[in-house]
């Protein structure tokens, strides 16, 4: 037997009492003993939730260089760091400068390593904050008698515990004996129910049902409210409810998925490697005559000579090409320019936990966001309200503005009962005295204490006011000086105050669920008793006589009138109403002068079935409609969604009726739209095919899931993201958790949020604004705009690059620049402006667009053939103003020999490894901008120190037109015309601070000898600009072409795109 109970799940719920005593061998009044609760530990183990082992810190570590990109960067940095160690070696010298690129390389990669290992270590934490809800002790009988305290760990299944007011539910429970009327737990984080539940120790016939159904079972986590009862422990550990979302949390973190951003750059990596190993290879061969040499004898190849200083030589020439391809600054560009967005969305009450969310929020195609606390304000409101009007046929209809527990949030519309009739009046004392609620102001939000239903008839009642002038004008006075206060966390309810003084409570009939409704007894000023009830409408119809008109007057019930009256709730309640009837008696019989315990009437008090009788031939005085109001703001928030192109769909653990009442009005569906095929409970979905749920989610339109458990809310998540949808999933309870962990980006809510949903989010909301993620989404559509836009910039710089390492190679040529410089230019020059092309503004139709598809490429054939077209204009300038200081003694009038350098022939330059075998071969010295001069000992050292001007030139002209390119960066299509520089006033910024740079480098010695540069003359200046400045024309001439193709396709629709 013991066995079975550890082995074999046992449904509590659907079982009586007795049969789960029997099946835990258990009795109510001994409980288990010390060495039964012993033998069943050690098969349930300890009733705590498993700390799932985290990924060691070295694995962590190693899969932060398993990316393409960063693998050739560690290959090109230990190459390089071999070279410069050889070159060393064979000059006898530590060939510092040699050592600066492998060195700066590897320092981007530990640091990238260390940023990834740090969110990797965050990952977890909303495990963590589970184990907070967990209850540290409990009542618990063992042996026959009650340990007040017994940790709560050591609880296993067959305990028995008891539970009160305020106290947390240490494990999941069957409820066995209610030890007062009622029972509520509040479960809402668990469930996602507004209201708390009712429990009972009745048996639920179903052998798989949801949570919600399980109305005699209680939850690891939840809190009582009301009552307290005895209760059978069922499940422990990661058995229980809450264990349950630990391990679906866990699993989902197992199967989060890289961002859309990082598989576009993972292809790019894999793509730009091949195309780099290609080249090099290319480049490396193509100059294989100058390490490499033979003689043809008899048709046949021999003597071979080969040269391995020339190998090497040009062999690093290989590996500049590398790191000219690979753009080294991209991951810090990017890394900032998510940060800078993280501002801007805090800004907007947006806080982002994970860095990738921002721009993951851009492409975002599916919000599936939680109803409760999240679409609704997660705080009952009074509505509407009505009352018989003149006659027994007539009713008035009251709407009440306002979604909080703060009285003066909204009011009454039309109120101008200054002077409250006789009915009116009757609703507030009823509100204000039947009612056992309080209200208090946590920081910026106003909660309840007691039963959520009562706070907003309390709320209600300080809208209404008082019938007295005088003490009105005393309340509005004391309410001025309550804003003052410096502690506001006590909310003054003096309008409730006013009414319980008139009717001091002297008895209450608690609620119980055969008769549905609560009473209070109360003694008037006058001496009388007042019996004031509020419950269910039918119940209190079944028990009413007569009904109050607004003058006060009283008249019998007939059948028409209670028919209008049932009319009148049914409309209410297909609003998702909760409604509450309130009648009273004046007639008490024997309670009429009841005012103490001592009274012979008050042992029918203590017998809840004397209370119907008691409750009887009431007053009917009218109908207040309560419910978890929607916020304002999101039926705009809906439109702007539908508008981008965003489906919207609300999961809820709710009941169906008020899901669908909601999403009604906050406009998820359109006015008078059948609902089928649009609504269904989580089971219903469930139970449908893969085929037919595809099918479903695929239409367009808003989708409402109601009664939805955490594992469906997960189903739902996955199935999306295996359609391709990029899913945006919204929640603040535990059971949202593992859905927010599953989604491409989780949001959770940051006031009325649990802690276990922030932690698995990559997303809080600050003001718990559904509105705010659309706000959100258009930053991050923007915010990846402009990646996309520095992305193509850094990768057309990175293009010029390798042409004009290829066409050096290619003319044989000395290297125009070394890897150190374009390191420099990579990570320095090009970052600045990179970055502040992320401040460039939003398009203003930007979520009037659809959101773009995970497939869409980040460089398409036609931006790829511009950045060819551009990067084939850098390499020729570059390589060009290399050239040109070699053999040319001026160019369009600017003097360039007046240095002293000496001219040589093209030919001579592409074959200036021969140098040694030329005769009569000199080479004067020549002097530099700051009054150096650069000499000689050998004249072939001119094609290799003497290179230093011809390089800096050659690197001056790549930094220039790469911030002249920036500029074109600013627009896709638009041209600088339409688009000037100053609407970034930052590029412009940045542009100068890359420039200075640049000068700083050439200018102070030290950093000179480093990157083997040398300052420049006012004539050499003039030239670098003259040959950068046409890239400014050339692509404004290639965007002029974009927009035409753009148009032609736009009146060609049939034509194919490429």
């Amino acid at each position: 037997m013991e066995e079975r109970i550890d082995e074999k799940p046992f449904k509590a719920w659907s079982w009586s009492v007795e049969q789960c005593l029997k099946e835990y061998r258990v009795k109510l009044d001994k409980g288990l003993s010390t060495y039964k609760a012993e033998k069943r530990r050690e098969r349930s183990g300890w009733n705590e939730l498993q700390k799932e082992k985290g990924k060691p810190l070295w694995r962590l570590v190693l899969e932060q260089f398993d990316d393409m990109l960063v693998k050739i960067l560690l290959l090109a940095a230990f190459i390089s760091f071999v070279l410069a160690f050889l070159q060393g070696s064979d000059e006898e010298e530590s060939g510092f400068e040699a050592y600066v690129e492998p060195f700066v390389i590897v320092l981007i990669l530990v640091l990238n390593a260390i940023v990834g290992v740090w969110q990797e270590g965050n990952a977890e934490k909303a495990l963590e904050a589970l184990k907070e809800m967990q209850c540290e002790s409990g009542k618990v009988l063992r042996d026959g008698y009650l340990v007040p305290d017994l940790p709560a760990r050591e609880l296993v299944p067959g305990d028995i515990v008891e539970l009160r007011v305020g106290d947390k539910v240490p494990a999941d429970m069957r409820v066995a004996v209610l030890k007062t009327s009622t029972l509520r737990v509040e479960q809402s984080s668990l469930t996602g129910e507004a209201m708390p539940v009712l429990k009972g120790t009745n048996p639920v016939f179903l052998d798989d049902c949801e949570l919600q159904l399980k109305e005699n079972m209680v939850f690891a986590g939840t809190t009582v409210v009301n009552g307290s009862c005895t209760c059978i422990v069922v499940s422990t550990g990661m058995q229980t409810e809450i264990g349950q979302i630990q391990a679906q949390i866990h699993e989902a973190s197992l199967e989060e998925s890289d961002t859309p951003l990082k598989k576009k750059l993972d292809e790019f990596g894999n793509r730009l490697t091949s195309a780099i190993g290609i080249i090099c290879l290319v480049v490396w061969l193509i100059n294989y005559k100058y390490f490499l040499s033979w003689e043809v004898v008899d048709g046949w190849p021999s003597n071979f000579k080969f040269s391995f200083d020339k190998c090497t030589y040009y062999f690093k020439i290989a590996i500049a090409l590398a790191v000219a391809a690979i753009p080294e600054g991209l991951p810090a560009v990017i890394t900032t320019c998510l940060a800078l967005g993280t501002r801007k969305m805090a800004q907007k009450n947006a806080i982002v936990r994970k860095l990738p969310s921002v721009e993951t929020l851009g492409c975002t195609s599916v919000i599936c966001s939680d109803k409760t606390g999240t679409l609704t304000t997660n705080q009952m409101a009074v509505t509407e309200f009505f009352t018989l009007g003149g006659k027994t046929t007539a009713s008035r209809i009251l709407h009440v503005k306002g979604t909080t527990y703060d009285p003066k949030d909204g009011g009454i519309v039309d109120w101008n009962c200054y002077n409250m009739d006789a009915n009116l009046q009757a609703v507030a004392e009823i509100c204000a005295v039947c009612n056992d609620a309080g209200i208090y102001c946590d920081g910026r939000l106003f909660r309840a204490t007691g039963l959520p239903t009562e706070a907003a008839l309390k709320v209600l009642v300080e809208k209404m006011g008082v019938p007295d002038s005088e003490v009105k004008d005393k309340i509005r006075y004391s309410k001025l000086l309550s804003n003052l206060l410096i502690d506001r966390s006590a909310v003054k309810l003096a309008c409730c105050e006013w009414w319980a003084k008139r009717s001091k409570r002297v008895a209450t009939l608690e609620f119980d669920r055969v008769r549905k409704s609560m009473s209070v007894v109360v003694r008037k000023a006058n001496g009388s008793n007042r019996l004031l009830v509020k419950g269910a409408v039918e119940s209190l119809l079944e028990r009413t006589s007569y009904v109050q008109l607004a003058d006060g007057s009283t008249f019998p019930m007939d059948e028409t009138c209670r028919q209008m009256l049932l009319a009148r709730l049914l409309d209410m309640t297909s609003k998702g109403l909760r409604c509450l009837g309130l009648a009273y008696k004046d007639d008490l019989g024997e309670f009429s002068d009841y005012y103490t315990e001592t009274h012979p009437a008050h042992k029918k008090l203590l017998d809840p079935s004397c209370y119907s009788s008691i409750e009887s031939s009431l007053i009917f005085v009218g109908v207040v409609g309560i419910r978890d109001p929607p916020r304002e703001e999101v039926g705009k928030a809906i439109e702007d969604c539908r508008g981008a192109g965003i489906k919207v769909m609300v999961i809820t653990g709710d009941n169906k009726s008020t899901a669908e009442a909601i999403c009604k009005e906050i406009r998820l569906f359109p006015e008078g739209e059948v609902l089928q095929g649009r609504s269904f409970t989580g089971k219903e979905f469930m139970a449908l095919s893969s085929q037919q749920q595809i099918d479903l989610l695929s239409k367009p339109g808003g989708k409402v899931f109601s009664r939805a458990e955490p594992r469906h809310k997960q189903d739902i998540v996955r199935l999306l993201k295996e359609m391709g949808e990029i899913v945006a999933m919204t929640g603040d309870g535990v059971n949202d958790a593992p859905a927010l962990k599953l989604a491409d980006i989780g949001i959770a809510m940051g006031i009325t949020g649990t802690e276990v949903a922030k932690e698995a989010s990559d997303m809080v909301l600050a003001d718990d604004n559904f509105s705010t993620i659309v706000s959100a989404v258009a930053e991050g559509r923007s915010i990846y705009n402009n990646m996309k836009a520095f992305i193509r910039y850094m990768i057309s710089s990175n293009v010029g690059e390798v042409i004009s390492i290829f066409l050096a190679a290619a003319l044989g040529l000395p290297e125009c620049m070394i890897p150190v410089q374009l390191l420099w230019v990579n990570l320095v020059t090009d970052g600045p402006p990179a970055t502040a092309l992320g401040f460039n503004p939003a398009d203003v139709d930007i979520m009037q667009k659809p959101p773009r598809k995970s497939s869409e490429a980040l460089i398409d054939s036609w931006i790829l053939f511009r950045y060819m077209v551009i990067g084939s204009y850098v390499g020729i300038a570059t390589v060009g103003v290399f050239v040109m200081w070699y053999t040319q003694a001026s160019f369009l009038g600017i003097n360039l020999v007046a240095d002293g350098h000496t001219l040589v022939e093209l030919s001579q330059l592409r074959s200036w490894g021969e140098c040694s075998t030329w005769s009569n071969f000199t080479a004067s010295p020549f002097t530099v901008s700051g009054g150096g001069a650069i000499s000689f000992s050998d004249p072939c050292d001119y094609f290799s120190v003497g290179k230093v001007k011809a390089m800096t030139l050659s690197l001056s002209v790549l930094v220039a037109i790469e911030m002249l390119n920036s500029l074109n960066a600013l627009s896709e299509d638009n041209s600088l015309v339409r688009m000037p520089p100053w609407t970034n006033p930052w590029l412009l910024v940045a542009m100068s601070a890359s420039l200075a740079l640049h000068c700083f480098v050439l200018c102070v010695p030290f950093m000179a000898n480093v990157f083997g540069v040398v300052p420049l003359g006012l004539n050499e200046w003039l030239l670098v600009l003259l040959l950068s400045a046409p890239v400014i024309f050339i692509d404004e001439l290639l965007k002029y072409v974009g927009r035409r193709r753009r148009r032609r396709r736009r009146f060609t629709p049939k034509q194919k795109l490429l």
